[in-house]
């Protein structure tokens, strides 16, 4: 797992109040990140519990299931990271949008724009894989990164993998004070280019370059 310095190094009520203040952001995203055709002011509509007649009702369903991911994830921020929580977050944000949710998939799955086709996962190597990823000696924002890309190309869910990898590894850097992960408009297209190279070679280390260079905030 490559080093990356953690950038912040903020108390717990500093990461908290930045989490309060951009999970808004995270929420608008992962809309982004799945390509749904939506804009951050609708998103914030929705948020603010406002029926946006011009959004389809899949698009408002992701919306309200992302509100509860970031609504259980602050309310949790002193629980551990272990694999169930991994699940109870897909639980929240593929609730009512895939075959199962918060549960490992059995089948398989594609992806669009790429020829690989990720293993039906393993439940006793997933753990493994997980718990080596969260117990390695190394900084938050190495661990955030590295759980980001490994759920993301290994799509242990049925929906929502980018989702959970992003939530999972704000849950990692939020928790330890070492910032806030979210992809702006301006940076998605590249986002999506060096995901889709990372899906093709398995090489991750031009994404977690990236990320890490431009898609985490903080404060100090």
């Amino acid at each position: 797992m490559k080093q990356y310095p953690d950038k912040f190094h903020m108390t717990p009520e500093q990461s908290l109040f930045l989490a309060k203040k951009k999970w808004d952001e995270n929420v608008y995203c992962g809309m982004r990140m799945e390509n749904r055709n939506i804009t951050f002011p609708q998103t914030k509509t929705i948020l603010q519990g406002v029926n946006v007649p011009s959004v389809q009702l899949d698009d408002i369903q992701a919306v309200l299931n992302m509100r509860d991911v970031w609504r259980f994830l602050l309310g949790s921020m002193g629980e551990p990271i272990t694999f169930e929580y991994w699940c109870k977050l897909n639980d929240f944000i593929a609730r009512n949008e895939a075959l199962e949710w918060g549960k490992l998939r059995t089948g398989s799955v594609g992806i669009s724009g790429t020829d690989y086709m990720p293993p039906v996962p393993s439940e006793p190597q997933a753990r493994a894989e997980f718990d080596a990823i969260l117990t390695a000696d190394t900084t938050a924002t190495a661990k955030a990164l590295e759980a980001f890309v490994w759920g993301a190309r290994g799509q242990f869910f049925w929906d929502g993998n980018k989702r959970t990898s992003m939530t999972l590894a704000n849950k990692i850097l939020v928790s330890s004070g070492a910032g806030f992960l979210t992809i702006t408009d301006k940076h998605m297209e590249q986002f999506n280019t060096l995901l889709l190279d990372y899906y093709n070679t398995g090489e991750s280390e031009a994404l977690k370059d990236f990320l890490y260079e431009y898609t985490i905030q903080g404060i100090g």
